[in-house]
Protein backbone atom coordinates (compact mmCIF):
# COMPACT_ATOMS: atom_id res chain seq x y z
CA UNK A 1 0.00 0.00 0.00
CA UNK A 2 1.41 3.13 -1.23
CA UNK A 3 1.11 6.01 1.42
CA UNK A 4 2.20 9.78 0.73
CA UNK A 5 4.42 11.64 4.01
CA UNK A 6 2.13 14.51 3.88
CA UNK A 7 -0.79 12.67 4.30
CA UNK A 8 0.42 11.26 7.48
CA UNK A 9 1.39 14.22 8.86
CA UNK A 10 -2.34 15.55 8.40
CA UNK A 11 -3.23 13.12 11.06
CA UNK A 12 0.03 12.78 13.48
CA UNK A 13 2.43 15.72 14.05
CA UNK A 14 5.44 13.77 13.18
CA UNK A 15 8.84 15.62 13.83
CA UNK A 16 11.24 12.85 12.44
CA UNK A 17 12.59 12.40 8.62
CA UNK A 18 10.60 9.87 6.52
CA UNK A 19 14.54 8.08 6.31
CA UNK A 20 13.70 7.59 10.49
CA UNK A 21 10.14 7.33 9.84
CA UNK A 22 10.81 4.14 7.41
CA UNK A 23 13.35 2.58 10.12
CA UNK A 24 10.38 2.92 13.02
CA UNK A 25 8.05 1.13 10.78
CA UNK A 26 10.36 -1.75 10.18
CA UNK A 27 10.78 -1.89 13.86
CA UNK A 28 7.59 -1.71 14.00
CA UNK A 29 6.77 -5.39 11.92
CA UNK A 30 6.41 -3.24 8.61
CA UNK A 31 8.06 -3.54 5.96
CA UNK A 32 8.48 -0.73 3.74
CA UNK A 33 9.41 -2.08 0.13
CA UNK A 34 10.29 1.32 -0.99
CA UNK A 35 10.65 4.59 0.05
CA UNK A 36 10.18 6.74 -2.96
CA UNK A 37 11.26 10.20 -3.31
CA UNK A 38 8.14 12.25 -5.34
CA UNK A 39 11.39 14.98 -6.33
CA UNK A 40 12.26 12.70 -8.96
CA UNK A 41 15.88 14.04 -9.26
CA UNK A 42 14.60 17.61 -10.07
CA UNK A 43 17.25 19.73 -8.67
CA UNK A 44 18.14 23.37 -9.27
CA UNK A 45 14.91 23.94 -10.85
CA UNK A 46 13.24 27.18 -9.47
CA UNK A 47 10.27 29.69 -9.93
CA UNK A 48 11.01 32.25 -12.99
CA UNK A 49 9.50 35.24 -13.90
CA UNK A 50 9.91 36.18 -17.21
CA UNK A 51 11.11 39.95 -17.43
CA UNK A 52 11.30 40.12 -21.11
CA UNK A 53 10.60 37.72 -23.83
CA UNK A 54 11.79 39.03 -27.44
CA UNK A 55 11.07 36.81 -30.92
CA UNK A 56 14.13 35.63 -32.42
CA UNK A 57 14.26 36.65 -36.18
CA UNK A 58 13.89 33.57 -38.61
CA UNK A 59 13.37 31.25 -35.44
CA UNK A 60 10.16 29.98 -33.70
CA UNK A 61 11.93 31.12 -30.23
CA UNK A 62 11.82 33.67 -27.72
CA UNK A 63 14.92 35.22 -25.96
CA UNK A 64 13.64 35.67 -22.61
CA UNK A 65 15.16 37.42 -19.95
CA UNK A 66 14.21 35.60 -16.40
CA UNK A 67 14.64 36.92 -12.67
CA UNK A 68 15.08 33.74 -10.45
CA UNK A 69 15.55 35.32 -7.39
CA UNK A 70 18.62 34.96 -5.69
CA UNK A 71 19.77 32.92 -8.23
CA UNK A 72 19.75 35.91 -10.74
CA UNK A 73 17.00 38.77 -11.60
CA UNK A 74 18.04 38.78 -15.42
CA UNK A 75 19.04 35.31 -16.59
CA UNK A 76 18.62 34.93 -20.08
CA UNK A 77 16.86 31.95 -21.89
CA UNK A 78 15.46 30.93 -24.90
CA UNK A 79 12.44 29.23 -24.92
CA UNK A 80 10.56 27.35 -28.35
CA UNK A 81 7.03 27.49 -26.23
CA UNK A 82 4.00 29.22 -28.03
CA UNK A 83 2.61 30.14 -24.47
CA UNK A 84 5.57 32.27 -22.86
CA UNK A 85 4.58 36.07 -22.05
CA UNK A 86 6.02 38.91 -20.17
CA UNK A 87 5.07 38.77 -16.83
CA UNK A 88 4.69 35.20 -16.80
CA UNK A 89 6.03 32.93 -13.32
CA UNK A 90 6.95 29.49 -14.30
CA UNK A 91 9.71 26.37 -13.77
CA UNK A 92 12.80 27.71 -14.87
CA UNK A 93 15.82 24.48 -15.39
CA UNK A 94 18.90 26.64 -14.34
CA UNK A 95 22.38 25.85 -15.93
CA UNK A 96 23.30 22.58 -13.81
CA UNK A 97 20.32 21.39 -13.09
CA UNK A 98 18.21 18.16 -13.02
CA UNK A 99 14.81 16.69 -14.45
CA UNK A 100 13.01 13.69 -14.05
CA UNK A 101 14.89 10.87 -15.71
CA UNK A 102 18.41 11.99 -15.13
CA UNK A 103 17.97 14.77 -17.54
CA UNK A 104 21.03 17.48 -17.27
CA UNK A 105 20.22 20.92 -18.71
CA UNK A 106 23.48 22.99 -19.22
CA UNK A 107 24.07 26.29 -21.18
CA UNK A 108 24.21 25.87 -24.48
CA UNK A 109 23.62 27.79 -28.07
CA UNK A 110 20.24 28.06 -29.70
CA UNK A 111 20.41 29.08 -33.11
CA UNK A 112 23.51 31.03 -32.32
CA UNK A 113 21.80 32.78 -28.79
CA UNK A 114 23.69 31.79 -25.38
CA UNK A 115 20.82 29.82 -23.25
CA UNK A 116 21.44 29.16 -19.57
CA UNK A 117 18.77 27.01 -18.92
CA UNK A 118 15.19 26.06 -19.99
CA UNK A 119 12.05 27.19 -18.82
CA UNK A 120 9.80 23.86 -18.07
CA UNK A 121 5.92 22.51 -18.94
CA UNK A 122 4.87 20.19 -16.38
CA UNK A 123 5.11 17.01 -18.41
CA UNK A 124 8.91 18.21 -18.05
CA UNK A 125 8.60 17.96 -14.06
CA UNK A 126 6.84 14.73 -13.88
CA UNK A 127 3.44 16.45 -13.31
CA UNK A 128 -0.20 15.87 -14.72
CA UNK A 129 -3.19 17.82 -13.79
CA UNK A 130 -4.40 16.01 -10.84
CA UNK A 131 -0.93 16.42 -9.31
CA UNK A 132 -1.19 19.62 -10.58
CA UNK A 133 -3.58 22.28 -11.95
CA UNK A 134 -2.71 23.39 -15.65
CA UNK A 135 0.45 20.60 -16.15
CA UNK A 136 -1.41 19.41 -19.36
CA UNK A 137 -1.49 22.51 -20.88
CA UNK A 138 0.38 22.56 -24.38
CA UNK A 139 3.43 24.85 -23.65
CA UNK A 140 5.43 26.22 -20.46
CA UNK A 141 3.66 26.14 -16.60
CA UNK A 142 1.75 28.70 -15.78
CA UNK A 143 2.19 29.30 -12.18
CA UNK A 144 0.28 32.14 -9.78
CA UNK A 145 1.42 34.95 -9.79
CA UNK A 146 2.23 34.91 -5.78
CA UNK A 147 4.87 32.16 -6.24
CA UNK A 148 8.24 33.92 -5.16
CA UNK A 149 11.05 34.14 -7.86
CA UNK A 150 14.04 31.23 -6.73
CA UNK A 151 11.69 29.24 -4.54
CA UNK A 152 12.42 25.57 -5.11
CA UNK A 153 9.92 24.29 -7.81
CA UNK A 154 9.26 21.04 -5.71
CA UNK A 155 7.97 23.11 -2.77
CA UNK A 156 5.51 24.54 -5.27
CA UNK A 157 4.31 21.91 -7.30
CA UNK A 158 4.07 19.55 -4.35
CA UNK A 159 6.76 17.18 -5.44
CA UNK A 160 8.38 17.59 -2.11
CA UNK A 161 7.12 14.72 -0.68
CA UNK A 162 7.93 10.95 -0.13
CA UNK A 163 5.53 7.94 -0.91
CA UNK A 164 5.88 4.64 1.43
CA UNK A 165 5.53 1.56 -0.31
CA UNK A 166 4.19 -0.80 2.95
CA UNK A 167 3.38 -4.53 2.99
CA UNK A 168 0.35 -5.25 5.10
CA UNK A 169 -0.09 -8.55 6.46
CA UNK A 170 -2.89 -10.20 5.77
CA UNK A 171 -3.37 -10.35 9.93
CA UNK A 172 -3.47 -6.75 9.54
CA UNK A 173 -6.42 -5.14 8.05
CA UNK A 174 -6.44 -2.05 9.71
CA UNK A 175 -3.62 -1.16 8.80
CA UNK A 176 -5.14 -0.63 5.04
CA UNK A 177 -6.08 2.93 4.98
CA UNK A 178 -3.71 5.88 5.30
CA UNK A 179 -5.80 6.53 8.62
CA UNK A 180 -4.74 3.07 9.99
CA UNK A 181 -1.11 3.59 8.99
CA UNK A 182 -1.70 6.93 11.29
CA UNK A 183 -2.70 5.41 14.02
CA UNK A 184 0.12 3.02 13.88
CA UNK A 185 3.01 5.78 13.55
CA UNK A 186 1.13 8.27 16.40
CA UNK A 187 2.18 5.22 18.62
CA UNK A 188 5.11 4.72 16.94
CA UNK A 189 6.14 8.06 17.72
CA UNK A 190 4.26 9.00 21.16
CA UNK A 191 2.33 11.38 19.41
CA UNK A 192 -1.40 11.91 19.51
CA UNK A 193 -3.54 10.94 16.65
CA UNK A 194 -5.68 13.58 15.08
CA UNK A 195 -8.79 12.06 13.67
CA UNK A 196 -10.78 13.69 10.45
CA UNK A 197 -13.86 15.04 10.72
CA UNK A 198 -16.63 13.05 9.98
CA UNK A 199 -19.74 15.72 11.23
CA UNK A 200 -22.46 15.91 9.02
CA UNK A 201 -25.73 17.50 8.81
CA UNK A 202 -28.89 15.10 9.57
CA UNK A 203 -32.17 16.01 8.98
CA UNK A 204 -35.93 14.54 9.52
CA UNK A 205 -36.23 14.97 5.83
CA UNK A 206 -38.23 11.61 4.34
CA UNK A 207 -38.23 10.71 0.48
CA UNK A 208 -40.41 7.94 -0.58
CA UNK A 209 -37.93 6.46 -2.98
CA UNK A 210 -36.12 5.20 0.50
CA UNK A 211 -38.34 2.82 1.52
CA UNK A 212 -36.40 -0.02 3.58
CA UNK A 213 -38.42 -3.55 4.94
CA UNK A 214 -36.84 -5.85 6.85
CA UNK A 215 -38.09 -9.38 5.36
CA UNK A 216 -36.45 -11.61 7.60
CA UNK A 217 -36.01 -10.30 11.18
CA UNK A 218 -34.02 -13.00 12.72
CA UNK A 219 -31.26 -12.63 10.77
CA UNK A 220 -31.43 -8.87 10.18
CA UNK A 221 -32.79 -7.32 13.56
CA UNK A 222 -31.93 -3.73 12.40
CA UNK A 223 -31.28 -2.06 9.67
CA UNK A 224 -30.62 1.48 8.70
CA UNK A 225 -30.50 3.83 5.53
CA UNK A 226 -29.97 7.35 5.10
CA UNK A 227 -30.77 9.80 2.07
CA UNK A 228 -27.81 11.94 0.90
CA UNK A 229 -29.28 14.76 -1.18
CA UNK A 230 -27.75 18.70 -2.32
CA UNK A 231 -25.51 16.58 -3.99
CA UNK A 232 -23.21 19.10 -6.52
CA UNK A 233 -21.06 17.14 -9.44
CA UNK A 234 -17.89 18.21 -10.31
CA UNK A 235 -14.49 17.65 -10.14
CA UNK A 236 -12.79 16.24 -6.97
CA UNK A 237 -11.15 18.61 -4.97
CA UNK A 238 -7.12 19.09 -5.67
CA UNK A 239 -5.94 17.75 -2.34
CA UNK A 240 -8.46 14.21 -3.12
CA UNK A 241 -7.16 14.26 -6.85
CA UNK A 242 -3.29 14.68 -5.99
CA UNK A 243 -3.29 12.17 -2.95
CA UNK A 244 -5.26 9.66 -5.30
CA UNK A 245 -2.80 9.83 -8.39
CA UNK A 246 0.54 8.99 -6.28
Amino acid sequence: MKVPFSWLKEYVDIDVSAQELEKKLFDCGFEVEELIDLRAGIDRVVVGVVTEAVPQEGTHLHICKVDCGAYGRDIQISTGAPNVYVGMHTPAALDGSTLPGGIKIKKRSLQGVESNGMLCSGEELGLNDDLYPGAEVYGLLDLPKDTVPGTDICEVVGLNDYLFDISITANRPDCQSVLGMAREVAAALGKPLKMPATDYTESDTVDERLDITVQAPDLCPRYLGHYVRNITFGPSPRWMRRYLDL
